[in-house]
């Protein structure tokens, strides 16, 4: 640990930041974790798991909506796994391992695109698109993603590469995503499917007509059945604490895998991981060789490869709607300079 503080003692010092906005009710609930390369790990948590339409306080093993979080749990450690046991290579054409992609356009330049390209959102696919606003079932919905003529132009955090990614993924393992947490040997804590009634709730969706828990809140993630390459996955803080254990300790990835995440390969991203760059969320005491993610609903993982430390934050900043201001952002930058400097 930076400086060897005590865990317990950095972990008390880290969720005071916290503590007092979930408090204030700026936050409603709020679980960090703390965790070295020895699996020795710290949890704090405070606030409701819901507060509409009836309070529920949150629990140490409540369950959270991690948004983008799955991006990198789940579909950037699948891609990688299948690069690692040589059934991908993640620098050729998409058109090699989906070759029904735009396959009536075989001159469309994404099919010349490359899985490191979606990874590190550098292969110019727009951000995002109301996918769920067209009504089909899911498979046809993958079949629209994987048929219809993106624009491509700069490069930009795309939806859209990481569901591409995920329909890649099922092709190439022969596993349906929904099943991938347990091919992945993810660990418990971790899957598409909480149990409801242990889960934290997210926003008054007003599209389905209600307050969501056990359920994704991204539209487009619903729209595939709650399981896609983006968004969709669910966790326990202490499964996401075991999952970045895992990472450290170079058993989810091997140690020539996991030198590469930190790579910069875009404006900010290497392969699928945010990495350190001026103004991110993980704060600015980390190490040089420190990884990241964020997902919408509230959640946030950093890794410290070199320090050997991760900590997440996990958050239902959207309950009961993401349209009001949070401090989220300054806490989450007040946090990871809490832990990186010890």
């Amino acid at each position: 640990m930076p400086n060897d503080a005590p865990l317990a003692e950095l972990a008390d010092r880290a969720f005071a930041l916290v503590e007092g906005h979930v408090a204030g009710g700026a936050l409603p609930a709020a679980a960090l974790g703390i965790v070295d390369r020895d699996g020795q790990a710290e949890l704090r948590y405070a606030g409701f798991a819901e507060r509409q339409p009836a309070e529920r306080v949150l629990a140490a093993d409540a369950w959270f909506d991690l948004a983008s979080l799955t991006k990198v749990i789940l579909t950037t450690t699948a891609v990688l796994r299948l690069a690692q046991d040589g059934r991908l290579d993640l620098e050729a054409p998409l058109a090699g391992p989906l070759p029904d992609l735009l396959q009536v356009t075989a001159a469309h330049p994404l099919r010349q695109r490359t899985p490191a390209q979606l990874l590190s959102h550098t292969a110019g696919l727009p951000a995002w698109a109301p996918l769920y606003t067209l009504g089909i079932p899911p498979d046809t919905l993958k079949a629209y993603v994987m048929q219809r003529e993106w624009p491509l132009g700069a490069d930009a955090y795309s939806d859209l590469g990481f569901i591409l990614l995920g329909i890649l993924v099922e092709r190439l393992s022969g596993t349906p995503l929904r099943r991938q947490p347990q091919a992945l040997g993810l660990g418990p804590g971790l899957g598409f499917d909480p149990p409801r009634g242990d889960t934290v709730s997210t926003e008054h969706c007003q599209w389905r007509g209600r307050v969501l828990r056990g359920e994704v809140h991204d539209e487009n993630a619903f729209a595939f059945g709650g399981v896609a390459g983006h968004a969709g996955l669910f966790g326990t803080a202490a499964g996401v604490l075991g999952f970045a254990h895992r990472l450290l300790a170079a058993d989810l990835l091997s140690q020539a895998t996991l030198d590469r995440l930190a790579v910069r390969r875009g404006a900010t991203h290497g392969l699928g991981w945010q990495v350190r760059h001026a103004g991110w969320l993980g704060g600015d005491a980390c190490g040089e060789r420190t990884i990241g993610h964020t997902g919408f609903t509230g959640t946030g993982l950093w890794i410290d490869l070199d320090r050997g430390v991760a900590w997440t934050l996990l958050t239902n900043r959207v309950h009961p709607s993401r349209h009001r201001e949070t401090p989220l952002q300054a806490v989450r930058r007040a946090v990871g300079d809490c832990i990186a400097g010890g």
